[in-house]
């Protein structure tokens, strides 16, 4: 399209069935607001829109599990979400939610809309029923093998592992997550939105218009759907937590999530526009604005084909322009869970890691999973930070502003001769908000991230080749040159980083003395310039005036020791250790046996009297033991478990009628009874009665 005269940018609305974690972060918020901020630094119209989606099946089960009420869980999770959102620098126009009455008006007249123009068919149709729960099973309250990849714990309405959309009837060996019984099949009636119809648009819309300016992922997961024949999709549910489906027969159904969530973006908007004084229509209506929905691969299908479809048949919507949707993050190499705590939680970040929102913007921009699923380690977390952001970015700007204040008392020089590397320099700085911004329009943001950083080491070679703490000593005009040209380094940096580091914009503005979005709201803007727009780092020959006074240096990053990064990863084993013993099996029982097999086992209470570490063993223990009857060696394989010091006088329980065996050369005399824990330490099976004796049966 022509340049737009206005952006309606969506991000995929979070379930408030928890806190936001590092991989939606990373998939969907942190590039959404790099493009928000970039847009409007530009000079363009923005509505930014999300909210909270406060519907589906995943908020009821939590509030059965927690016996709350699913309004107590979605106030909670929206509140916190919200709040998340805030602190992490996400600049919203408008947050909302799907439990707001101006959402449940707006999908409402959506679907009456739709229904009054026949565009759904009303089917009675068998769908899964659990008669115990007296329910019938959507979505989430019912687990199956997915059809397409085997996986056996697939939800009713999408597989978390191929990230395959389907009904809950096609389930292989589907229980209820309600009761674990198998269901049964129950008619009832439902409203589907028949997508068939609308195939033939969709395939002139995505696959021949979108070819090229789609993302590889996100065309080819489209392909793919429609390749394979659409069909209708139910747009109702058999459940009582949600909008109530506002037609006749309706009654103790509501909307599906599916379709309700992105009517959400529209409803947004109007909250946003109603403050604001502001036409809505214009944001979603008017073909000379360009709609962008960031989300995440497992919402692809959904803003691409099917909600499409719903604009389309509603006939006075404009359709999205791009979707650029990213893969999965990882987290230390497992799949990020939140039912498993495997995952870096927002909320504890920013308490973990206070005033360090930036870092961890950075990083995950910088590894984000653009075109195929990434990793997030704390180590690459901790080399974004002290081998760029330190090593680099902060490094140059407090080089530049200490030396300012210590040759010129924290006052801009004016230049004198600019020398040949000082004009390339200068142009290299003009080129930089072209290339960056190449980078953002493309939705390639580590790319434009890294371009950023490139600007920083720009100004750190630049420094390095013209050694002003050398030319300050024979030659003050030359460095009043080289200090003047950093500085207008720097304060380009502080302009081209607010998308992708706000919080460090805003210091560096500071420092520089530049008004900011900060000292604009204190009122403390006096004795300040303004600082440069986007384009004006192109446009304009001086960024940072000869004779303007700057502040002093405060770092803008500071290095993150080994010890920080080790305690985050022992917040992840502890977890892991968490979801191994709450998953663990009890091994089942063993052949029956009778009294008599029973009775020729030979139990001894024993005391541990001497241990030695066998040699060139890791697992074996040499151990004299007391038996009560006689003095005996045991090898015992506790060594990884146990040092020889600290067996020593323990209380042990003695199989002693155990066939003698050789073990590396010393015969052992029986067995040391242990057991071991679901996270794999040994414990001894031994008496804690004092008044037990040695050599007393165990029986």
């Amino acid at each position: 399209m022509n340049k737009p005269k206005r952006y309606t940018i969506t991000t995929a609305l979070p379930y408030t069935n928890g806190p936001i974690h590092i991989g939606h972060l990373a998939g969907v918020y942190v590039p959404a607001d790099i493009y928000a901020r970039y847009l409007r630094l530009t000079g363009n119209d923005v509505a930014f829109i999300g909210g909270s989606d406060e519907h589906g099946v995943p908020i009821t089960i939590k509030a059965k599990n927690e016996g709350v009420s699913p309004q107590d869980i979605v106030d909670k999770y929206h509140a916190n979400i919200k709040q998340s959102f805030e602190d992490f620098g996400i600049t919203y126009d408008n947050y909302s939610r799907t439990t707001a009455p101006i959402h449940h008006e707006t999908a409402s007249e959506f679907f009456k809309t739709l229904n009054d123009k026949g565009e759904f068919i009303e089917e009675t149709s068998e769908q899964l029923y659990d008669a115990e729960a007296n329910q019938f099973l959507a979505d989430r309250f019912v687990v199956g093998t997915c059809p397409k990849c085997g996986n056996e714990e697939s939800y009713g309405d999408q597989c978390e592992n191929c990230g395959t959309s389907h009904n809950a009837t096609d389930l292989i060996n589907p229980k209820s997550a309600i009761t674990g019984n198998v269901p049964t099949l129950k008619q009832t009636k439902h409203w589907f939105l028949p997508l068939d119809k609308h195939e033939a648009f969709l395939k002139e819309w995505i696959l021949e218009g979108h070819k090229k300016d789609w993302k590889p992922n996100v065309y080819g997961q489209c392909k793919s759907w429609i390749d394979d024949g659409l069909r209708p999709r139910a747009v109702t549910r058999d459940l009582d937590w949600g909008i109530p489906v506002p037609a006749k027969g309706g009654e103790g159904k509501v909307l599906y999530v599916w379709f309700d969530a992105p009517i959400g973006y529209i409803s947004s908007t109007k909250e946003w526009a109603a403050r604001e004084g502001k036409d809505w229509e214009l944001y979603w209506k008017d073909k000379d604005t360009k709609l962008v929905h960031f989300i995440g691969k497992d919402n692809i299908v959904f803003h691409c084909i099917i909600f499409p479809a719903m604009l389309k048949a509603e006939g006075s919507y404009i359709l999205p322009e791009n979707v650029p949707a990213n893969e999965f993050l990882n987290l230390e190499g497992n799949k990020l869970s939140t039912s498993k705590n495997w995952a870096v939680w927002l909320p504890e970040y920013l308490k973990d890691f206070p005033g360090q929102q930036d870092v961890l913007r950075y990083a995950l921009n910088a590894n984000a999973p653009e075109t195929k699923d990434n990793d997030f380690t704390w180590k690459d977390f901790q080399a974004r930070n002290n081998n760029e952001l330190v090593a680099i970015f902060g490094n140059f700007i407090n080089r530049v502003v200490v030396l300012t204040n210590k040759y010129y008392e924290g006052t801009v020089p004016a230049p004198n001769h600019l020398d040949k590397v000082d004009q390339e320099t200068l142009a290299a700085i003009k080129a930089y908000p072209a290339v960056i911004a190449s980078s953002i329009e493309r939705y390639r943001f580590r790319e434009a991230g890294q371009e950023l950083m490139n600007l920083a080491r720009l100004g750190n070679k630049y420094l390095a080749d013209a050694e002003p703490w050398k030319t300050i000593k024979v030659d003050a005009a030359r460095t009043e040159s080289i200090m003047y040209v950093a500085l207008q380094i720097a304060s380009a940096l502080a302009t081209l980083c607010e998308p992708f580091l706000p919080f460090t914009s805003e210091k560096l503005k500071n420092i520089l003395n530049l008004t900011s979005n900060e000292s604009v709201a204190d009122g403390n803007d006096d004795n300040r310039v303004a600082a440069t727009s986007w384009n004006e780092v192109t446009e304009n020959d001086t960024l940072l005036p000869a004779g303007h006074q700057i502040g002093t240096a405060e770092l803008l990053f500071s290095k993150i020791e080994d010890e920080t990064i080790q305690n985050q990863l022992d917040k992840l084993e502890a977890s892991k250790k968490a979801n191994e013993i709450a998953n663990a099996t009890v091994e089942p029982q063993k052949e029956t046996i009778t009294f008599e097999d029973f009775t020729k086992l030979d139990i001894r209470v024993g005391t541990i009297l001497e241990a030695e570490k066998m040699p060139k063993t890791k697992k074996l223990l040499k151990l004299k033991v007391d038996t009560g009857i006689d003095t005996r060696t045991i090898v015992s394989g506790i060594a990884e478990s146990f040092s020889a010091e600290e067996v020593v006088g323990k209380r042990v329980s003695v199989l002693v009628n155990l066939a003698p065996r050789a073990l590396r050369g010393v015969e052992s005399q029986g067995m040391i009874l242990m057991t071991e824990t679901p996270d794999g330490k040994l414990v001894f099976v031994n008496p804690d009665d004092a008044e037990v004796s040695n050599g007393l049966q165990v029986s």
